[in-house]
């Protein structure tokens, strides 16, 4: 993980987006593109249990990509969505598919294709969480399970199959996984799929399906075999492009500390207290309850902090943001849901406490720290289980977060 912190690295979208217009030039007539926007799950006209579902997994309001591109999905339309990983993705098919499905027929119904196993069994998790209440019964195919078992779970019955291309089409071909009734077809990380070489695969799916069916390419570039998949598969798809954000991560250095558990985490921050004091600095976690919790913690401590998260009413999160703005207090610890709120021009250190469940947060919630040309640190707090999360990270954001030195009072 170590290595020089990539210096001045800002997002580059204008030539992600040249790079994307030269390849679509010329192929106008082919997508139409889709503006509408709701800003709300509850303005998406969405069955009640499938909106239970979504609450109960904790989205609150939709990302940019929920808020443009589920409904499209839902009205049966074929659709190509471009976004980064990590931008709610997975949710917006899940909601798309869960959403059109006859659950009084357990039969196959959509097809969810992603290039991992790791990565089909999330989207599983996810379809079964979101569609708890309408009662969705879900199968991973995936290889390096039992086939027996998988022609098993499969003949009992299943409304989704989440799965990776070479066990789909082995369960098609022993026609244990009946195609019939399959009306949704979603790719996931369709660029990364064909990268790994799954082409021929998919088509070879694609051939097995009934010729009526709708398809969902998601991806976050569009590279031209992707484009060639979609000419040949899709009709009038519509596309929906979000764009990375345009704030920029210039100027903040970025480190972590390895806590290995997450018991520690709560140690390591007590040592780091003094500096924390030293500046004004944001901590975030990931839930309101952990708010409560370690504000109690850090003041049993007798460490001051203050804290807010998206329960409190807002005459209550004013007040102790002015108490925060005027220094008074020198801590905030807080939730995501507030992170694009705090525009607090003294912070110049963020610790994340918990790391954030999607990369987009990360730059929502550090790229605050560095503004006003003003420098910044953030800290990342890393057990064994964010490894992969902070290496999709860097990867997103192309920077390089080291470990964190032991001067870090004069960074500062």
């Amino acid at each position: 993980m170590a290595g020089s912190a990539a210096e001045g690295t800002q997002f580059d979208t204008r030539q992600f987006d040249q790079k994307l217009n030269e390849v679509l030039e010329g192929q106008d007539e082919f997508f139409t593109s889709y503006d509408e926007v709701h800003e709300s799950f509850d303005a998406m006209g969405l069955q009640e249990n499938l909106l239970r579902g979504i609450y109960a997994y904790g989205f609150e309001k939709p990302s940019a990509i929920q808020q443009r591109g589920i409904v499209p999905f839902c009205k049966g339309l074929d659709v190509i969505q471009q976004a980064q990983s990590g931008t709610g993705k997975t949710a917006t098919f899940c909601s798309g598919v869960l959403q059109q499905l006859d659950y009084t027929l357990v039969q196959c119904q959509a097809l969810v294709l992603a290039p991992t196993r790791e990565l089909a069994q999330q989207i599983e998790k996810v379809m079964r969480a979101l569609g708890d209440y309408q009662g969705v019964k879900v199968h991973a195919c995936v290889g390096g399970t039992s086939v027996r078992e998988d022609q098993r779970i499969l003949q009992a019955g299943v409304h989704v199959v989440v799965g990776t291309p070479g066990r789909v089409f082995d369960m098609l071909r022993r026609q244990s996984l009946r195609p019939d009734c399959i009306k949704m077809f979603v790719l996931d990380e369709a660029d990364e799929m064909l990268s790994r070489g799954f082409k021929d695969q998919i088509y070879d799916i694609f051939q097995l399906l009934p010729p009526k069916i709708q398809v969902g390419v998601f991806s976050a570039t569009m590279p031209p075999e992707a484009l060639e998949i979609t000419r040949k598969f899709m009709s009038k798809p519509v596309r929906i492009l979000v764009k990375r954000d345009e704030l920029t991560l210039e100027g903040i250095k970025q480190f972590y500390v390895n806590v290995e558990k997450e018991e520690w985490k709560l140690e390591t921050l007590c040592d780091l207290y003094e500096t924390l004091a030293i500046t004004q600095s944001v901590i975030f976690v990931n839930t309101r309850r952990k708010v409560d919790w370690l504000t109690d913690k850090m003041r049993s401590r007798d460490h001051t902090v203050s804290a807010t998260h998206g329960d409190m009413d807002q005459n209550t999160r004013d007040i102790i943001m002015r108490e925060f703005r005027s220094g008074s207090s020198r801590v905030l610890i807080t939730t995501d849901l507030l992170a694009r709120g705090i525009d607090v021009q003294q912070v110049s250190l963020v610790i994340n406490f918990d790391l954030p469940t999607q990369p987009e947060n990360y730059l929502h919630r550090i790229g605050r720290s560095g503004r006003f040309g003003r420098k910044g640190v953030a800290i990342n707090f890393i057990t064994r289980d964010d490894e992969r999360m902070l290496f999709d990270i860097q990867k997103f954001y192309n920077v390089v977060v080291e470990e964190l030195p032991s001067n870090v009072a004069d960074l500062l």
